[in-house]
């Protein structure tokens, strides 16, 4: 799969505004400050496409990246952010379950997962509802380039056994800053699509 054409299309705070027709969608999801702005830019080959910042909670919205006008990707709010009020949190949380649940287009979720760190108990929640819905159950673990060659084998066998994946093939260790894996995930999205 090559990339040639991004447009960010859409920027949606409720269902209302969710493009309309059926091109496919694949969706990335994770908590706040996983690197999901960070891995769109560099997977989409955009340096400033996905507002990145250092402060968590930043994507309020969900983000429709439509890719050689033939499908979209879709970047979540990232979930599980303390310092976000009551009233905001649930108002992230109705729209992500309102897409994950309604979105006809959707063909795909991935899971974003930090390699550095176990899961949490909301990445958990997220996965098995993943797998609940008839999904593969890909998950992306962001920043591989923070950890030393050595311990990856150990932080992938942490993500495997707290998600409870036996195939270690639908875990993709990610560097947005080197693309790690950018080609073996161009050739996972390209397959998906094809189905």
């Amino acid at each position: 799969m090559k990339i040639k054409t991004v447009e960010l299309e859409q920027v949606a705070g409720f269902k209302a505004q969710w493009p309309k027709d059926k091109l496919d969608e694949i969706a990335f999801v994770g908590r706040s400050n996983v690197g999901k702005s960070s891995f769109i830019n560099s997977f989409l080959n955009r340096r400033k496409l996905a507002k990145t910042s250092s402060t968590p909670g930043k994507t309020r919205t969900i983000n429709f990246y439509r890719i050689n006008d033939k499908f979209r990707l879709v970047d979540l709010p990232g979930y599980g952010y303390a310092k976000v009020d009551k009233k905001e949190k649930e108002k992230w949380n109705e729209l992500i379950n309102t897409y994950l649940y309604e979105r006809e287009n959707l063909k795909e979720v991935f899971l974003l997962v930090d390699i550095r760190h176990e899961p949490t108990e909301l990445d958990k929640q997220m996965y098995d509802w993943i797998i609940e819905s008839g999904f593969m159950g890909f998950v992306i673990a962001t920043k591989y380039d923070k950890i030393k060659k050595g311990q990856i084998q150990k932080h992938i066998n942490a993500i495997k056994k707290k998600l409870q994946i036996e195939d270690e093939g639908l875990i993709f260790a990610y560097s947005s800053q080197t693309k790690h894996n950018k080609d073996v995930l161009e050739e996972q999205i390209q397959v998906i699509l094809d189905n």
